[in-house]
């Protein structure tokens, strides 16, 4: 399928590793020019060599920690005027509502609100000028079945989603659609951090709660990166303009309602 994006460009943030690799090598696929931003120099330009050399793309790398005024200013002095922009940031920590503090809070609403926000304010209105954008903001399934370790990501990430609800509704008549897509369960650096969390929670091994989490999904398993990758591609596609302000939700069957 020709999803007619060929010669766009794209900022993916948070794309060394994980989900925004996945997203960034779907893009690039499809004849995207890709800039991907990490924290880490090596990282980042790791991950930009294996796309290009697997893709035949453009990709530029910038290490910047996305969260920050400066690393978001880095991130637009290499792509001021991405075509698609796919906003990610690494979760909070895990843990207790009564351990954390002020500074917890706001550090979860810097990374999980606050930088995708800016990074649409400052790139929407370029591409409703130009009659053609394409957002796509990486949440978690917690949005929708909040997971009680995850409280500062429950928080951060659902006052994204309703912010989200209402600027998706202005910008889609000039072709600039706004979704999320809210990964469960994937074979991500993050998804071990959470298992070894729960298992030291309940004085488990961590292959003991990963068989009971796979075992425990209609799936059977966990995704595999790449195919939430796609998913990402297809909101981004020229021919998905009648889409705006979704909660795509990628878990394998685990949520279990109907709407």
């Amino acid at each position: 399928m020709d999803l007619g994006i060929a010669g766009k460009t794209a900022l993916v943030c948070a794309a060394s590793r994980g989900l925004g690799y996945a997203c960034a090598h779907a893009l690039a696929r499809e004849g995207v020019s890709v800039t991907i931003v990490a924290r880490t120099q090596a990282d980042i330009e790791q991950a930009a060599q294996e796309i290009a050399q697997a893709t035949g793309s453009t990709v530029t790398p910038v290490a910047a920690d996305i969260t920050t005024p400066d690393g978001r200013a880095a991130a637009l002095a290499a792509c001021p005027e991405p075509d698609i922009l796919v906003n990610n940031a690494g979760g909070p920590p895990p843990g207790d509502f009564r351990d954390w503090h002020r500074d917890d809070w706001i550090a979860a609403l810097d990374a999980n609100m606050l930088a995708p926000i800016e990074l649409i304010k400052a790139t929407v209105d370029g591409m409703i000028g130009r009659g053609f954008g394409r957002i796509v903001n990486i949440t978690s399934g917690a949005v929708k079945a909040p997971i009680p370790i995850l409280g500062l990501s429950n928080g951060a990430r659902a006052g994204l989603t309703g912010f989200i609800a209402g600027l998706s509704r202005e910008t889609v008549k000039h072709n600039v659609t706004i979704n999320n897509l809210l990964p469960g369960p994937f074979e991500t650096a993050r998804l071990e951090g959470t298992l070894k969390a729960a298992a030291d929670k309940q004085g488990k091994s961590v292959a003991e709660v990963r068989q009971e989490r796979e075992s425990g999904n209609p799936a059977g398993r966990f995704g595999d990166p790449k195919e939430f990758g796609d998913a990402c591609a297809f909101l981004c596609a020229a021919t998905n303009g009648f889409m705006t302000g979704q909660n795509v939700l990628l878990d394998g069957g685990a949520y279990p309602g109907t709407l």
